[in-house]
């Protein structure tokens, strides 16, 4: 009918008139003279919106405008800091002192990025981080500080004071911080008697403690069972007490390369959920007990002359199989490849890296199968491959580097 036919005209015009409409074009439209604002529910902050404002010296990202960017910048001071801001960038300056009442404007202050400064120890006013009730994250690491920046706020999670020249440790240094789970002390002047007092005990929420690169001969003393990193690698330790890890059932991670290790306890390492192990570079002339849980192990640049898979694996246990996938034993003093009893004791193992071996003084060797890869795709068989020929070029000071600061960070 006519009635119909006009119907369904009037319907095709209404939808072709959207057929080629972009429904983000409005949105790329800013109105104009309007402010920009920001809106986070979950931040204690005062009442929003508000007006974004920033420092002059400064960078305020309208997209993360909680944040203000200050690093940089040669700066000598730290600017005036708005009193909605939540973290705080001030890292690689020339900042020496922090003077009291520095944050009195700025108390939602929630992480703080101090580190690649010139900051000491003395230049910074007593309890000028103290009123910081909602801070969680303080990096001073690369500074010059001698001792703690005390007092510190207990609502601190993370504390980075590597790279600086910290010597003493006051006895109630960390008594008022129990919300810690990240402690970072690496590369300082550190040594036991500064442990003696143990300073650790109480931080029942400690998950990573860093002392690497430091002047330790014993083991940190009384350790909390919270712990799931420890890295000590870098000092002179010789020995670890029997039943130390006793209490540090929850250890993931342990990272003691570059010691004075001779000789461990068989059962020293009977712990449930360590997956990496690092004894590379001590002085250790033979193997240990591995855990079931232990996927990456490194015995590299000791004086290992041979290889016990049974003081490895006392029993085999077809369901509660061993984890272990690595190995690195090169630097040794292997004549002979590991035994193939090693594949039954552990079958997920992909690697066994034995590189050159130092069988002779002042003369490395390099064992028959230098790499033993198993499981792999031809794909992974490829990429290993051109990753051990890439390495097969480096240069023995590039070894060196590598070797000179491991890593504290997990």
């Amino acid at each position: 009918s006519l009635f119909s036919a006009l119907h369904l005209l009037w319907a095709s015009l209404v939808l072709c008139q959207y057929e080629d409409y972009d429904f983000g074009d409005e949105y790329d439209i800013e109105p104009d003279h309007q402010q920009p604002y920001y809106v986070n529910p979950n931040a204690q902050a005062p009442p929003l919106p508000y007006p974004v404002e920033c420092a002059r010296e400064c960078f305020c990202p309208p997209t993360f405008p909680l944040s203000m960017y200050c690093d940089h910048r040669k700066l000598k001071t730290i600017p005036k800091i708005p009193h909605h801001i939540q973290q705080l960038y001030l890292q690689n300056n020339d900042i020496e002192a922090m003077p009291a009442g520095l944050f009195t404007n700025a108390t939602f202050l929630r992480e703080i990025n101090l580190s690649h400064n010139r900051i000491k120890s003395h230049m910074i006013d007593r309890g000028v981080f103290a009123k910081l009730s909602h801070l969680v994250q303080l990096h001073l690491q690369h500074n010059e500080l001698e001792e703690f920046p005390l007092p510190l706020p207990s609502s601190l999670e993370r504390l980075l004071l590597g790279f600086n020249k910290i010597s003493r440790l006051a006895g109630d240094a960390l008594e008022g911080l129990p919300n810690i789970t990240m402690l970072d002390l690496c590369s300082n002047f550190l040594d036991d008697s500064v442990l003696k007092g143990k300073p650790f005990s109480n931080m029942n929420n400690l998950m990573q403690l860093n002392l690497c690169n430091n002047k330790l001969q014993t083991m940190p003393p009384d350790l909390p069972s919270s712990l799931m990193y420890l890295s000590l690698e870098n000092n002179s330790i010789s020995s670890i007490p029997e039943n130390y890890f006793h209490r540090l059932s929850r250890i993931i991670a342990l990272r003691m390369s570059h010691n004075n290790l001779q000789d461990i306890p068989c059962n020293t390492f009977n712990l449930p959920n360590l997956l990496e192990l690092n004894l590379g570079h001590n002085r250790l002339k033979q193997v240990f007990y591995i855990p079931r849980s232990l996927q990456h192990l490194y015995i590299e640049g000791n004086d290992i002359e041979t290889i016990n898979i049974t003081l490895m694996c006392p029993s085999i246990e077809p369901l509660n199989t061993n984890q272990l996938t690595y190995i690195r034993v090169d630097q040794n003093k292997l004549t002979s490849p590991i035994s193939t009893y090693a594949f039954f004791c552990f079958p997920l193992i992909r690697t066994i890296y034995y590189g050159e071996q130092n069988v002779q003084a002042n003369k490395s060797t390099q064992l028959p199968t230098p790499v033993f890869r198993r499981f792999l795709t031809p794909e992974e068989f490829n990429e290993a491959e051109d990753n051990h020929e890439t390495d097969s070029h480096e240069t023995e000071e590039d070894h060196e580097a590598e070797g000179d600061y491991f890593h504290p960070y997990f």
